[in-house]
């Protein structure tokens, strides 16, 4: 029984470590015949992430699967080997992307009435081509409005499982936000940040500050959604 387990969980271990991005517990299930239960794997996985903890390399779970990732301490070193610049974001396209990922889901006017300017196709077309945001449906108004939503992509890339770990709106100094860097999500790659107060992290992979951010209302409040809105 000892040595199954073993070999399940080396299995487990050489199928996270080629596969590139993170792979979800449904999938992981298939490499057995007959597949092996969720909760198995699930316990298999969080025993990997033991036997990792003092490497440079850690097993963590995201928003879509579970996956290995460098440790951020060690980015530094793992930036000589690319040494390419990522590319910067502009302050309209980190306002909006803030502003979805904390009112999502949310139309363009949405975004709009919050921010007080008119938004950019270009920027929308942006966050799509990062695959940080998509289209989840439309509201039910005059027009028939997108509704836009963070993808899996966008927490997947801030090694977060879920929206529920995004710090409250209430707690965040949104002073200061930084550029995200062009980094796929895939194995033995570092977080990004949204932003130094998002996630508390001191040592983003891009120290350069680009933008400050309102969030706020002409009341002084996050402006949520109108409620009439259906998906499709």
């Amino acid at each position: 029984m000892t040595d199954d387990l073993t070999r399940t969980k080396g299995i487990l271990e050489a199928a996270l470590l080629v596969a590139g991005e993170p792979v979800a517990i449904a999938q992981l299930s298939k490499l057995f015949d007959p597949p092996l239960e969720a909760d198995v794997i699930r316990k298999l996985l969080e025993d990997l992430r033991a036997a990792w903890a003092d490497r440079s390399v850690e097993l963590a779970q995201v928003a879509s699967g579970w996956r290995f990732q460098a440790r951020p301490e060690i980015q530094p070193y793992l930036e000589r080997l690319s040494p390419e610049k990522p590319p910067r974001y502009s302050r309209a396209a980190m306002e909006t992307l803030a502003i979805i990922a904390y009112q999502q889901p949310v139309t363009r006017g949405d975004i709009e009435a919050i921010r007080g300017v008119q938004v950019s196709t270009n920027v929308i077309k942006t966050l799509e081509d990062r695959q940080w945001i998509e289209a989840v449906g439309h509201r039910e108004t005059p027009g028939r409005p997108a509704l836009y939503a963070t993808t899996k992509n966008f927490l997947d890339d801030l090694r977060l499982r879920s929206l529920a770990e995004l710090p409250p709106l209430a707690d965040l100094d949104t002073s200061h936000l930084l550029e995200l860097p062009d980094a796929p999500a895939k194995a033995a790659e570092t977080e990004l940040a949204l932003a130094s107060p998002l996630l508390d992290a001191e040592k983003a992979l891009s120290g350069d500050v680009v933008a400050s951010v309102d969030l706020n209302a002409s009341d002084g409040q996050p402006r949520p959604p109108e409620s009439n809105q259906t998906l499709h």
